[in-house]
């Protein structure tokens, strides 16, 4: 829900959710600037979960998004970072699984254009969101509309024209075509 790209989210501590407010702290791809994100309250009720089925106290300095790996030291099964390789792994079985093609960056553009549908939202709030430093590549790369919802949104605008709003005014005798 945040639209963060997948390295932004990998880099997400405990100590970056703000779960007062609904927010996640992330490190900006290019500017390494922090940025705190709005999240649905549907995400953080996710992360209560996967922090609950951890069963372990989090460093919250240290990464929140980790795999459980077995390691050839005799130890048994470790937690370490979930890599970017890592969860591109997690994503191909999902994908297998159901099927489809699912990417990280999938999952951004549809947030995106989720937010893009929306009419309190402006573009430049988008922007901000996505942290894109000129409007331009927010609109022409995350705001494309499908065709199908262009044309109808065309037609309901042509329809509305097409309903007088009032008596009209005949035309005058005498006027020619």
């Amino acid at each position: 829900s945040t639209a963060a790209r997948a390295q932004e989210t990998l880099g997400i501590k405990p100590a970056d959710l703000d779960w007062g407010n609904q927010r996640v702290r992330v490190i900006r791809k290019g500017t390494r600037a922090e940025q705190w994100l709005p999240a649905s309250s549907e995400a953080f009720v996710w992360l209560r979960i996967y922090i609950a089925d951890m069963g372990e106290l989090f460093d919250t300095n240290a990464p929140l998004w980790r795999t459980l790996r077995r390691r050839d030291h005799g130890t048994g099964l470790h937690r370490q970072p979930l890599s970017y390789d890592a969860l591109r792994k997690v994503l191909i079985r999902a994908n297998d699984a159901l099927e489809t093609n699912w990417t990280m960056h999938d999952l951004r553009h549809t947030a995106a254009l989720r937010m893009s549908r929306d009419e309190h939202l402006s573009d430049r709030d988008i922007q901000t969101i996505l942290g894109h430093a000129h409007l331009s590549t927010t609109a022409e790369t995350y705001l494309v509309e499908e065709q199908a919802e262009v044309m109808r949104r065309v037609k309901r605008f042509l329809d509305d024209r097409q309903t007088p709003t009032g008596p009209q005014t005949p035309v005058g005798a005498g006027y020619g075509s």
